[in-house]
């Protein structure tokens, strides 16, 4: 199982919201490449950033951030939030995202979704799905919808998508421990997915229930920031 540590960003700083709220917004770090570079020295290979700004605006906005952490570390970033439209899309891969972690654009428009998807390749793709009581949220979590995970998780993965992110809103930013029955499920009822784990990530023992479970990696933020893990034990873990 792979880790994965994330970048938070609003207004170019790394920063972590509690359950979605941006009104509950505490801000770590205002250069967020120190953080990706500490990320790296400590052996760690990937980094999911999220431009937070660019999911609530509807339009990727941090991508100077994407672009600088991209040029001087060797990481693979995932990089989402905000993107709705090709151009979006294109930005995000040339600041220098290998991965387009698309979420709203897959549930609302799937046709252009698909679109991208045959443009771009399908291995370039994330799936990001955000839950709450096993429906999906959009837009940055401020959209409820009617859509079931486990039917959109099923759709794309017929479709060809390999990788799933999948962040349990309820457990996000509390450190409170995973939702490991939910990826238990979606593991079982979704043929050959690579399911990473999102969200209440608190300790060591917590990222072992993950690779037990069988999810192919692990997003780590809070528990980072907070010192709950350190670097080192996460380098250990990795190898």
């Amino acid at each position: 199982m792979q880790i994965i540590p994330a970048i938070d960003i609003i207004d170019g700083k790394a920063v972590r919201l509690k359950k979605g709220d941006y009104d509950q917004k505490t801000i770590y770090n205002e250069k967020p490449l120190e953080v990706a570079l500490q990320f790296e020295a400590a052996g760690l290979k990937r980094l999911h950033m999220v431009d937070l700004d660019g999911a609530k605006a509807g339009k990727v906005k941090n991508w100077k951030v994407l672009e600088t952490i991209a040029g001087k570390t060797g990481l693979d970033i995932d990089f989402s939030g905000g993107i709705s439209s090709e151009k979006d899309v294109e930005i995000a891969f040339n600041s220098g995202a290998k991965y387009a972690a698309v979420g709203s654009m897959a549930v609302k428009k799937p046709l252009v979704f698909q679109e991208w998807l045959s443009r771009f390749g399908v291995e370039k793709f994330i799936l990001g799905a955000d839950v709450l009581n096993e429906k999906i949220m959009v837009k940055g979590w401020t959209e409820a919808t009617d859509v079931n995970v486990f039917n959109i998780l099923k759709h794309y993965r017929v479709k060809g998508l390999e990788q799933f992110f999948c962040t349990d809103i309820s457990k996000d930013g509390l450190l409170q421990g995973s939702s490991t029955e939910l990826y238990q499920k979606i593991i079982a009822e979704v043929e050959g997915i690579k399911l990473i784990a999102s969200g209440g990530v608190s300790c060591l023992s917590d990222l072992e229930e993950l690779r037990q479970i069988g999810c192919s990696g692990a997003i780590v933020g809070k528990a980072i920031y907070e010192g709950r893990i350190s670097l080192k034990e996460l380098s250990i873990f990795n190898a």
